[in-house]
Formats: structure tokens, sequence, C-alpha cells
């Protein structure tokens, strides 16, 4: 376990990991994506697509399955607390068409991967207009810091869909599970 939690999100994203013969069966995930910057990469199902901007921030985007992944990237290691409440702000639509209030699961829970600081929280987001054909979506988001750069990874899915589908939940735990942060295993 010590090994996994220095490359991948999963020592964060599950307070004990569950043997592999207990895991959900979800669809492989086949397809590697490296940000520009080399630093972060994320294992998808096929057929999801990817799309990378470099810049300051730099942003990749993964779809698939009525999902969506984020991953921000920031060069140099920023306030924890600060880029998490920032990250948490990177929704599926303008302030303007986004309701201030959301409902939170949970928030600011801590933890360390690798010996980076990390924080995580999950809340539900309401839009005046539907996107995706959806109103209300879950978002969870992951921040890490620390090794010179800070990392946000957000994950979306449609609230109706993460209630009522468990291979939905798995799939995104998975993708989420196995984002990777350089050097890699």
């Amino acid at each position: 376990m010590k090994d996994l939690c220095k490359a991948t999100l999963a020592c964060l994203l599950l307070p004990a990991l569950v043997p592999a013969a207990d895991k959900p069966s979800t669809p492989p995930l086949t397809e590697v994506h490296v940000n520009s910057s080399q630093t972060v990469r994320i294992h998808t199902p096929a057929g999801w697509k990817v799309e990378k901007q470099t810049g300051q921030p730099e942003l990749m985007e993964a779809r698939g399955d009525g999902l969506i992944i984020r991953i921000l990237r920031r060069e140099g290691e920023l306030g924890l607390d600060s880029l998490h409440v920032e990250c948490m702000l990177v929704r599926l639509a303008g302030a303007m068409d986004t309701s201030p209030q959301v409902d939170y699961e949970y928030d600011f829970v801590g933890g360390e991967v690798g010996g980076r600081r990390g924080l995580d929280s999950a809340f539900v987001v309401h839009y005046d207009s539907p996107v995706g054909g959806h109103a209300d979506w879950r978002q969870r988001n992951v921040t890490l810091v620390g090794d010179g750069e800070s990392v946000c990874v957000i994950g979306y899915v449609p609230a109706a869909v993460y209630k009522k589908s468990k291979p939905a939940r798995n799939l995104l735990k998975a993708v989420l599970e196995r984002v990777e942060l350089a050097p890699w295993p």
C-alpha cells in the first residue's frame, strides 16, 4: 500500500484499500493520458474524449459515460486551503448560471498522498439551465500540494445518476483512483 500511496490518489480516496476480489467490476481502464507537463496521468476506459490545454493553470479534461474529470495543475506549491476553494468553484457553467447554494456531502477532509498534502470535498451544484441534460451535478474535488506542484482533480456526475447508478459511482471512483502523479510507479 505504501507504493500505491506514492503514486495514486487511491490512498486519499479510500479509508482502506479493498482487496481486488471485492472491488466492483467497471469497464477496463485501458487508455492512459498524460498532461502537457508530463507530471499527471489518468487512466480511462476506451472511447473517452480527452483534451489538454497548456498554460497557467494547465488543464486536462476527460469525458465519457456521462462523467467528466478535470485535472487542473499549477507549477509551484500554492496554499492548500485556498487552492481547494478555488478549484471547488470550477463549475460546468459560469457563476451567473449557477446557484450560489450547494449541498455538501462532506467538506475539507484531509489526507496525504506520497508526501503531498491533500483535501477532499464532495457536494451537489444546482445549475439554472441543465448541463448535459441535468440541472444538478455532484462535484468531487481532490486537491494535492507538494513536490513543487499543485493539482486539483475534479469529478462531475449528474446527481440523479450518482444516486441511482452503482456502475456510474464505481466508474467515477475507479477513474479518480487511477490518477497518478509523477514519478510513475
